[in-house]
């Protein structure tokens, strides 16, 4: 329930503060005194987008305030509780928007993004302006009103389940499709491949070794030539580097122990010696290992010339086609694998497409009952809108050969006659821009038998009508509010006098510029505003009458 509302520098209002009650509250005025800017302070408290051109001309920033009283059963406290935003059973919201555009929000003290703050909104208020009956004529909207209270909320939520196990299987068979399996010409060529690779690839270690060995055998002659030069420089007798060390090692030992730096020399140039034998020692067992057979190397040259073919063959390199090996056994045993899930998937696909139909079945036998009782229900309220002998009629149809969707196999047309002896149509067509509104409040206070309390506010739903009709709307909406709270902003007397508030708002004409001021309305007061909206003067009459009307207000039978 709405306790408190504060507004500063919105719209032609410098600074309003109003208390608000439990029960019917009335917003009075004439028009264009800015009543539907407490409409839109709560709107924008409820989260909806903000403009800059609300802010008060000549002022930086808008500021509201709200204050809500939460019973312990409400929605809006378990979200609070869930979001850890909750302050006992009250709840505080607050919004600034600046000039530039920027816009903050707190709740309960804590700064909150725009949706959390739309998403508690939701809970608190609902807001129903003059366009209202539009909504009923969407899908989303006919849904919504069927499927509330949660009457049926254990089966519509199977339906959702078993409609996205059917959807996440139809999207793994058309992501199966879209790869473009093989058919058995590319399949068996690609085997085929496959079996050429396996029999005549070498392995990239294998290449790279017989490449090496070729080149040596390509040259060979001129490799022996080097090694034997090489092992003769190192190792002759007569010229070889080792002998010459040892004999110079030889002769600077006999003097060693004259200076150290000889004794140095002389063992440096037999360890340079014993290096020259090891390498003699690699240099003729490389000789040792060299095959200079022609055969050999034909061999090689035959070996790595396929090998260079393969590759060529494939657009790769010879120590790629490793790789290339692996390419294609992938895609054949994928290939096969997509076969054999698309085999079975169609079978899961028509099981899951079964259990969806069932149960969407089922949700539509829960839908048929209660639309025949929502039907019911809003027809009886007609006959006190001034439309005696009207029907409603929510149809609705199920269509099993329709493509599945999260809510369900069902067709919802709303139908309408306003007048005795009418078979009803759709509602857009049939029924009158007043008479829609009419329709509209008594779907909205069937619909909201079964909801928990909110702040309901109306603003102006009651436009077009007048006399015994309004005289109904005000009663109707004087229940509504019954161990709840409704806000109507109205120019109608016959409404306003149903309130257990009333709250006149005008403007204040002792200003340079226009603002806004708000009055709760007391006894004496109250007849002289209902006089006014009876009549537009002020008369003994029409105090008279704003008297009789405030002092026995005659309810609405339903």
């Amino acid at each position: 329930m709405l306790n408190f509302l504060q507004i500063r520098d919105y719209a032609i209002v410098d600074s309003l503060d109003l208390d608000f009650a439990r029960g019917f509250t009335c917003i009075t005025g004439e028009t264009g005194a800015g009543k539907s800017i407490l409409v839109g302070a709560l709107g924008l408290l409820s989260g909806t987008r903000a403009d800059t051109g609300a802010i008060r001309q000549g002022q930086e920033k808008t500021e509201l305030v709200a204050e809500f009283a939460l019973e312990s059963a409400s929605p809006a406290l378990t979200w609070l509780r869930e979001t850890e935003l909750d302050d006992g059973q009250s709840c505080l919201l607050r919004r600034v928007i600046h000039r530039n555009g920027r816009s903050r929000a707190w709740i309960n003290g804590t700064a909150v993004t725009l949706a959390q703050l739309a998403e508690l909104g939701e809970l608190l208020v609902e807001i129903h302006g003059q366009n209202e009956h539009l909504r009923l004529t969407r899908s989303q909207q006919q849904f919504e009103l069927l499927d509330g209270a949660g009457s049926h909320e254990p089966e519509r939520l199977e339906v959702r389940d078993r409609y996205f196990a059917w959807q996440e299987l139809e999207m793994e068979k058309q992501s199966l499709l879209s790869q473009a399996p093989l058919d058995a010409g590319d399949l068996e060529l690609l085997k085929h491949q496959l079996h050429e690779l396996d029999i005549g690839m070498i392995s990239a270690a294998e290449f790279s070794q017989l490449e090496n060995e070729h080149r040596k055998l390509a040259h060979g002659s001129e490799i022996v030539s080097i090694l034997e030069s090489a092992l003769q420089t190192v190792q002759s007798e007569q010229s070889g580097s080792s002998a010459k060390f040892y004999r110079a090692a030889g002769e600077l030992e006999q003097h060693a122990s004259l200076d150290q730096e000889i004794a140095t020399a002389a063992t440096l140039l037999k360890e340079a010696a014993i290096v020259c034998d090891e390498a003699g020692a690699s240099l003729q067992a490389a000789l040792s290992r060299m095959d200079l057979s022609p055969e050999r190397l034909t061999e090689l040259e035959q070996r790595l010339g396929a090998q260079h073919d393969l590759a060529r063959k494939h657009r790769v390199e010879p120590d790629q086609l490793d790789d290339v090996f692996q390419q294609l056994q992938q895609r054949i045993e994928q290939t096969a694998s997509q076969e054999k899930r698309l085999a079975g998937i169609d079978a899961e696909l028509e099981t899951a497409l079964r259990a969806y139909r069932q149960s969407a079945a089922v949700l539509h036998q829960c839908r048929h009952q209660r639309a025949e009782k929502l039907s019911r229900d809003v027809t009886d309220l007609m006959q006190n809108l001034g439309m005696e002998g009207g029907r409603f009629e929510i149809a609705v149809r199920l269509d099993n050969q329709a493509a599945p969707s999260a809510r369900g196999d069902d067709r919802l047309s709303l139908n309408v006659s306003a007048n005795r002896g009418t078979e009803p149509g759709p509602l857009r067509k049939v029924a009158s821009g007043g008479e829609l509104s009419r329709i509209s409040l008594a779907v909205k206070i069937v619909a909201r038998q079964h909801k928990a309390p909110t702040t309901q506010v109306f603003d102006e739903v009651d436009a077009g009508i007048g006399g015994a009709t309004a005289s109904a709307v005000g009663s109707l909406l004087k229940n509504l509010a019954s161990g709840g709270q409704a806000l109507c902003v109205t120019h109608l007397a016959q409404v306003a006098v149903f309130a257990h508030q009333q709250i006149l708002v005008s403007k204040n004409k002792d200003t340079a510029a226009s603002s806004v001021e708000t009055l709760l309305l007391e006894k004496e007061n109250r007849i002289d505003e209902v006089a006014r909206m009876l009549g537009g003067t002020l008369s003994e009459q029409s105090r008279a009458h704003a008297a009789e009307l405030l002092g026995e207000p005659q309810a609405v039978r339903h």
